[in-house]
């Protein structure tokens, strides 16, 4: 029989964090390494493909080694099992959002909805501004919804439409439009991280926000200069070319200010802390709805019938909700962004999350998350070196854990004695955990936040472009890293206590 007397677990807000006194760092190390090398080869031979399945493989291997470590270190099996099928059903949520997002994007294609936003954004964003404007609309956007996912979702996916008609890269466009949602999701009372960070760490809401503003503003500035900087470079298309474009969409739809009402309904509902689910679901529902009424031809097109009736109404838009739609014009380039997946299109990521549970929930039951984080916390001997080791567990969570939340559980729990042993307060550990746990978790492809986006946004062609351009995410965890090294606005205990 395995002796489970070395094994225990804290429960955290429905996590869950496994400690084995038997398992030495070197030891939680091996399926670290070994999934970075398999990842690396991977990526070598598949290059942007290796989303497409084989990273997926991968991952399920460095789970295999996560559990080989596990036996040798009296880790039995059945508590693996698990602490998997926990990992997996924490992302029963992102599965639904992320369905619900393929149907929303299938009835917005076909309503007119997404080629409306490209047909007005192009003529009034100029391309040397363009960059910057993303940010700034999408900062906007995800303050007053408080989700990067749902900003990503609606505005996200049409910026990114009218990038590519401008001739800016997809990368491009994403890193701004990330951006810009991860500012928003990092400011905003309404997200679920900006609420879990505080809890963690022992601070207030309001006070953690107000807080975070002194290491989020800077950085949100550098960002915006570094997209400007970048637009006053680029060589756009001109006028002549967008014209066409707007052409050929005025042939094939029926381009109107109204269907601004579904999005802007959507938005509402979020705004208002409707479940995103449902708001999500409505705006699909109400797509197929706006598609029947102004796109009465194209719906008849996808449902493969001559003309617009009951039973071809409702094939076209179940085909959208669900499956490959595509819609076709004069140009070209069009054709290649006027497609949608539908739920289908979502599987691909849905498989990724999951394998990348199995690997976290292993790593979990193995307690290799929680050796990693306290092998980081003993080599803390300094103030700034507690924030380092704070900013490099939270990457090594979303690097292992592949969530968000884990990120900034695993952390904010070991980390919080630590931080009030050196009297700091505790908005400083809670500011640390969302510079570096929230806004990272985009920059893995396989963490469920950088698989999401990456799917949402372009699909998995160039997946891993828009890293190098998610200015934000790459500046946060420097810039606190920065304030910490030069002691700058770092809050003692005794001055809450005044």
């Amino acid at each position: 029989m395995q002796d489970e007397k070395n094994i225990s677990e804290i429960k955290i807000k429905n996590q869950k964090i496994i400690d084995n006194t038997e398992l030495n760092i070197w030891e939680a190390l091996i399926p670290v390494v070994a999934l970075i090398g398999m990842l690396a080869y991977n990526i070598y031979i598949y290059g942007d493909n290796a989303l497409s399945g084989s990273n997926q493989f991968i991952l399920l291997m460095g789970a295999a080694v996560a559990a080989i470590v596990g036996y040798k270190n009296k880790v039995p099996h059945k508590l693996m099992i698990a602490e998997v099928a926990e990992n997996v059903k924490s992302t029963t949520g992102a599965i639904l959002i992320l369905l619900m997002v393929g149907a929303l994007a299938g009835t917005w294609l076909i309503s007119g909805i997404i080629p409306t936003m490209i047909y007005y954004g192009l003529q009034i964003l100029n391309p040397t501004i363009f960059l910057a404007a993303c940010v700034i609309i999408c900062s906007i956007i995800s303050i007053a919804t408080g989700s990067s996912w749902t900003t990503s979702a609606t505005v996200g996916i049409a910026l990114v439409g009218i990038g590519e008609t401008l001739g800016i890269s997809m990368g491009m466009t994403a890193g701004a439009v990330l951006s810009g949602a991860y500012f928003g999701d990092k400011l905003s009372p309404l997200s679920d991280t900006t609420n879990l960070a505080p809890a963690m760490a022992g601070s207030e809401l309001f006070t953690h926000i107000k807080y975070m503003t002194l290491t989020t503003v800077p950085t949100i500035v550098i960002t915006l200069i570094i997209f400007i900087i970048i637009g006053l470079n680029l060589g756009t298309t001109s006028a002549p070319v967008i014209q066409d474009k707007l052409d050929a969409m005025d042939a094939v739809f029926n381009i109107s200010p109204w269907l601004f009402i579904i999005p802007g309904f959507v938005i509402f509902l979020i705004i208002k802390k409707k479940p995103p689910l449902i708001a999500l679901l409505l705006g699909a529902l109400l797509g197929g709805a706006a598609a029947i009424i102004a796109q009465p031809n194209i719906v008849a097109n996808i449902a493969g019938a001559e003309s617009i009736n009951f039973h071809s109404a409702y094939k076209g838009v179940m085909n959208a909700l669900t499956i490959d739609t595509a819609v076709t014009t004069s140009s070209e380039e069009l054709n290649d962004l006027f497609t949608a997946g539908g739920m289908k299109g979502m599987l691909g990521t849905i498989w990724l999350i999951i394998c990348a549970m199995v690997f976290g929930g292993v790593m979990d039951a193995i307690g290799a998350l929680s050796r990693i984080t306290k092998s980081l916390l003993k080599m803390a001997h300094t103030t700034f070196g507690l924030f380092a080791s704070t900013v490099a567990s939270c990457l090594a969570l979303n690097l292992t854990a592949s969530d968000q939340y884990l990120a900034i559980v695993v952390p904010g729990k070991m980390f919080k004695q630590a931080y009030e042993d050196k009297g700091l307060a505790p908005e400083n550990l809670s500011r640390t955990l969302e510079d570096s746990g929230t806004v990272t978790s985009v920059l893995i492809p396989w963490n469920t936040c950088g698989a999401y986006h990456s799917k949402v946004l372009f699909g998995y062609a160039g997946a891993t472009a828009y890293i190098p351009y998610a200015f934000f995410s790459i500046l946060s965890p420097i810039m606190t890293l920065l304030f910490a090294a030069f002691s700058i606005k770092i809050k003692q205990l005794k001055e809450n206590n005044k």
